[in-house]
């Protein structure tokens, strides 16, 4: 990864209460496990913002070193990583991603 690439992720990491990295837009992902992340936190009401690493080759090979993790979408919380789409699903089942929320001062939407 090219240190303006980690530069990059890390001002958006940051930058953002939650972040979603994913294939696609909220309103139009391009993969099964990203349209399950989106679902997540649309059903947490949190806000969130998200990246599109379709559209940016250095942030879609940069994310998965930077974070040590092989997959997208990967959710960063208060600049904290918490893992991708299954880990989301249990955490969400579980109560767990709420909590993180609500532990972390999360803005709900609205």
């Amino acid at each position: 990864m090219t240190d303006e690439s980690h530069a990059r992720i890390q001002e958006l990491v940051s930058g953002n209460d939650v972040l979603l990295f994913m294939k696609g837009t909220p309103l139009f992902p391009q993969c099964g496990f990203s349209s399950r992340a989106v679902a997540i936190l649309d059903r947490l009401g949190v806000d969130y913002e998200s990246v599109d690493v379709l559209q940016d080759q250095g942030i879609r090979q940069g994310i998965k070193s930077f974070s040590d993790w092989p997959t997208i979408p990967q959710l960063y919380v208060k600049g904290e990583f918490v893992g991708g789409s299954d880990i989301m699903m249990e955490m969400y089942e579980n109560g767990e991603l709420a909590e993180l929320m609500a532990d972390k001062g999360v803005a709900k939407v609205g």
